[in-house]
């Protein structure tokens, strides 16, 4: 088929769009670089933690900077995207996150270590606002979804970001020298694929509007947002705990829990695509969520480690596909720029991901965590319910180009 025209925005220069496989594979690499630049400075959280003298109280308000860099970033890239275009925004918002990610451990005070970690996230919010539109226009020329792909590399990313950095720290490598180099190699990496990336003029439809009020559909996909990554705090934070203080299992096997979960969201997240395509967003959020909640509410009546692992994997699975979908909606939205839709959605979900963790430990608090953990089955239940949201548009409208 042929490329469909697009509006040129204003002050953007006509720019030949590469081929679509090329730049799906660009997009996949920025993505697998994000996870792993996050992932390598992760683990080198509890020397900073003792090199600066810190209390866990401290530490945490310290590292609540970089979920204020996020929500600076988020807005202000979805409106520097539509203006510019999710090429130039991806290629300064990934300049400023990889320059940014050895600072936390050069740091050498607490005001400084809060001043890393806030731009740490706010080029990490930019950047997942900018490559994300990005993916969305990748996808809009693609025969099929394949948006979950994208999140899969993000999370394969993750995963090997985590690995490097253990066997580095296991071989006696400083976490000075770890962070900067991979830093070096994930700069190299992203570098190599911004140039097949689409130009801006494939970010512009004709009905887009910047700055639009917030529609009801944009409130419908920020809420399912909010309570997939509620759900997704959660897991990170209490799954083990619910195993070993609630279950009474060891350390190693309430590590488990997480580990389940983690790996069977990347595994649906590879899945997804091809899920969508045969059964349609809203089929695949409303049973994959349904299954989750009925998964994780049996496991909490049932009380058994066994059962408790495999309904973190179930939630795991269950919620793999969410984000992708959602953002898929929110830029296909009409009235609104994708990636201003995109950024919107996704500041619901960043608040979801700073709420959950503690709101469950409040309830914890109030009940016990089992009853706490409760919330989440509701969270699963409420998305199932209301998953008619991410009908914003049909699952892959638009004209697109075969691959070659």
């Amino acid at each position: 088929m042929s490329t469909p025209t697009h509006r040129r925005p204003s002050g953007i220069e006509l720019d030949m769009p590469p081929p679509p496989h090329r730049a799906r594979i660009a997009v996949a690499c920025v993505f697998f670089a994000n996870g792993a630049g996050l992932a390598s400075w992760l683990p080198h959280t509890p020397m900073v933690q003792a090199k600066l003298g810190l209390g866990p109280s401290v530490l945490g308000l310290a590292l609540l900077a970089m979920a204020v860099g996020a929500l600076v970033g988020i807005p202000l890239s979805g409106r520097a995207t539509a203006r510019l275009g999710s090429r130039t925004v991806v290629r300064a918002s990934a300049a400023v996150f990889f320059a940014a990610l050895p600072l936390p451990v050069l740091a050498p005070s607490l005001a400084q270590l809060v001043a890393a970690l806030f731009v740490l996230g706010a080029g990490n919010g930019a950047l997942d606002v900018s490559m994300n539109a990005q993916a969305a226009a990748v996808e809009h020329r693609w025969p099929r979804p394949i948006m979950s792909s994208f999140h899969g590399m993000w999370s394969l990313g993750g995963l090997a970001g985590a690995g490097a950095a253990a066997l580095a720290l296991g071989a006696g490598v400083t976490p000075l020298h770890h962070v900067a180099s991979a830093t070096v190699v994930l700069i190299a990496t992203t570098a190599l694929a911004l140039a097949p990336l689409l130009p801006p003029t494939a970010d512009a439809r004709a009905d887009d509007r910047r700055f639009a009020r917030p529609t009801r559909a944009v409130l419908g996909l920020g809420i399912v947002a909010f309570l997939a990554l509620l759900t997704e705090g959660a897991m990170g934070d209490w799954s083990a705990v619910y195993l070993q203080h609630s279950l009474g299992t060891t350390s190693a096997t309430a590590a488990l829990g997480f580990a389940a979960f983690s790996l069977t969201m990347a595994a649906g997240r590879f899945l997804g695509d091809a899920l969508a395509a045969r059964f349609g967003d809203e089929r695949l959020v409303r049973f994959g969520t349904g299954a989750a909640a009925v998964g994780l509410g049996l496991a909490l009546v049932l009380a058994h480690p066994l059962a408790g692992i495999s309904g973190f994997a179930a939630v795991g699975f269950g919620i793999a596909n969410l984000i992708p979908i959602v953002f898929r909606a929110a830029s296909r939205l009409a009235g609104i720029a994708p990636s201003e839709a995109i950024a919107a959605v996704g500041t619901f979900g960043y608040v979801g991901l700073l709420a959950g963790p503690p709101l469950i430990g409040l309830a914890a608090e109030m009940v016990t965590l089992p009853v706490a953990l409760g919330l989440v089955v509701a969270a699963l239940a409420s998305i199932a319910h209301g998953a008619r949201h991410v009908r914003a548009v049909p699952a892959h409208e638009g004209t697109a180009i075969a691959a070659s």
